[in-house]
């Protein structure tokens, strides 16, 4: 045996760890309960669809998924006598051939290089044909979503009306682009990206069988730089363990990736809410020197705002480190929320900024200007405060500014109504109050485009139609507010309710008409004149109706 040979075999040749460690049953799928306690009912029940779609992002399982299925769909157990199982032997030779990828009868396509009617006609053509050993014949498409819109429509018929012999699989990362005439003929399995700890968990079972030294900070950074991908994620993790000799430790991940550090992006928060702007453009710039990434920086800052706002308003805070949940629980209490919201915006339009300046960096440093610049800024409330106090104190005149400065409006209205009008005492009064304060149109909406559930002031349910606006829970609470002081609750059921008001007063108004036309002395006076037209007059709303001959 020559010695190349000879090397390779006792030297197998590396296999990277998103294919080392792709799932093998649907134990190991992470993170898609949901979509295998489904399927497994499916296959238990004999519910089997002819067609299945699996969407998701990249690298969350979908073509493993499908291998899966295909497995499930075809084992016949250690003994070559049992049926599809949601937990393949991985034994019998369907399974085996599976997974290597040579099943005769499992026929995998790439949609990506493939994408014109002849590559689907060849998939038509073969359907017919019974399995050579499989119990069914799979055909897996991937990326389906590339296929031309012909090779869409030559697929639809053998899609709907597939040989019971014939299980589709589709993966797709982009399903608004997959028609909706597929859509509908496939049983459709939305794959969810994995969480930042269940990615996390995996990387430390992957670590310890690869004998692996790691921090767990190091490996929550790539698993948060994941986004979700399990495989973008095994890459990521590869590559750090190269990069170490085998250990993977936090400050060669963050130069690995070209994240910055944590902590300096806290030191950075810091010294931008105490408006020190040496303190913060040298951090900035430190971590630049050290190889961050300036948009990496602005989106931990943004990040940052979003966890201080969610301790602000709900008192949690999904952070490990115990340093940055202390920093962000001291923010939480000082900020208030238009602070907060005003340095969220700040930041969302800044990172467009870094996205596409010239220099990120200089760039990255204008917003944190910018939010030194913020910081000092008084809030509106209190600007409001101030004012009004140095107005009453002068006696009205010499302070009072030209100009009021701006307010929410709900406020503003409510601070300077001097009195509140009662609620109505009906929905017909309900009615008439929005027509009287000039909102005709929302009282033609709450006449015409609604079933009344239940009106009880400050409570009102009601089913909208779809004429119904949009927003008009949200108007009708508001306008009222306003006008009355009251917290209202406006509710909208999805059942229930009276005719629309509109229809009542029509059917109403018929009554009334054919009670006028019935009645003797009517019946009377067109006798005496004959050939008269009788004019019934109907009150706009309310009211009593006459008539009249002519």
């Amino acid at each position: 045996m020559a010695p190349d040979t000879q090397n390779s075999i006792d030297n197998p040749p590396y296999r990277v760890l998103a294919r080392k460690y792709r799932p093998s049953s649907f134990d190991a799928l992470i993170g898609q309960d949901a979509m295998v306690r489904t399927l497994g009912n499916a296959i238990a029940t004999g519910r089997l669809a002819h067609a299945f779609l699996l969407t998701g992002v990249r690298g969350v399982g979908k073509t493993s998924t499908a291998r899966l299925i295909a497995k499930a769909l075809n084992c016949t157990g250690v003994d070559g006598t049992g049926g599809p199982t949601i937990a393949p032997c991985d034994v019998c030779n369907n399974c085996v051939a599976i997974a290597e990828s040579r099943h005769m009868d499992v026929l995998e396509m790439d949609a990506a290089s493939r994408t014109g009617v002849d590559d689907v006609r060849e998939i038509i053509e073969s359907v017919r044909y019974a399995p050579v050993s499989a119990r069914y014949k799979v055909y897996i498409i991937d990326e389906v979503h590339m296929l031309s819109k012909n090779a869409f429509n030559a697929l639809l018929k053998t899609l709907e009306e597939p040989p019971p012999h014939v299980k589709f699989l589709f993966a797709t990362t982009e399903i608004r682009k997959v028609p909706v005439t597929v859509l509908s003929r496939c049983q459709r399995f939305d794959l969810k990206r994995i969480s930042t700890e269940l990615l996390t968990a995996h990387f430390v079972r992957i670590c310890t069988l690869e004998d692996a030294k790691v921090e767990d900070e190091a490996l929550a950074l790539i698993a948060r730089a994941a986004e979700g991908s399990v495989r973008d994620g095994l890459s990521m993790l590869d590559q750090a363990i190269a990069h170490g000799h085998g250990t993977v430790e936090t400050h060669n991940v963050r130069d690995m990736l070209g994240l910055a550090d944590r902590g300096q992006v806290l030191d950075l928060m810091s010294a931008i809410l105490s408006g020190d702007a040496n303190a913060a453009l040298d951090n900035l710039r430190e971590q630049y020197n050290r190889g961050a990434d300036p948009q990496t920086i602005v989106s931990d800052l943004l990040e940052i705002v979003h966890a201080i706002t969610r301790a602000h308003v709900a008192g949690t805070m999904p952070i490990a480190a115990e340093d940055e949940r202390t920093r962000i629980g001291e923010w939480a209490a000082k900020l208030a929320m238009p602070a907060l919201q005003r340095l969220w915006q700040m930041l969302l339009k800044g990172l467009m900024d870094v996205q596409t300046a010239p220099s990120p960096v200089e760039a990255a440093e204008m917003v944190v200007l910018r939010l030194l610049y913020a910081a000092d800024l008084p809030d509106p409330g209190d600007l409001v405060k101030r004012l009004r106090s140095q107005n009453q104190t002068t006696g009205g005149t010499a302070a009072e500014p030209e100009r009021q400065p701006a307010v929410p409006v709900a406020q503003s209205r409510v601070e300077q109504s001097k009195t509140f009008l009662p609620p109505p005492h009906n929905f017909i009064d309900l009615i008439e109050l929005f027509e009287s304060q000039q909102e005709g149109l929302i009282g033609k909406h709450l006449r015409d485009d609604i079933r009344l559930v239940s009106y009880a002031p400050p409570s009102l349910d009601f089913v909208p139609l779809k004429t119904a606006s949009r927003d008009l829970a949200a108007k009708i609470k508001q306008r009222l507010e306003n006008w009355t002081g009251l917290n209202w609750n406006i509710a909208t059921s999805s059942t229930g309710g009276d005719e629309p008001l509109r229809i009542s007063e029509e059917n109403a108004a018929a009554e009334r008409a054919m009670a006028i036309r019935g009645h003797p002395l009517v019946e009377a006076a067109q006798k005496l004149f004959p050939g008269s037209l009788l004019t019934i007059h109907q009150p706009q709303h309310s009211g009593q109706s006459r008539a009249s001959l002519s």
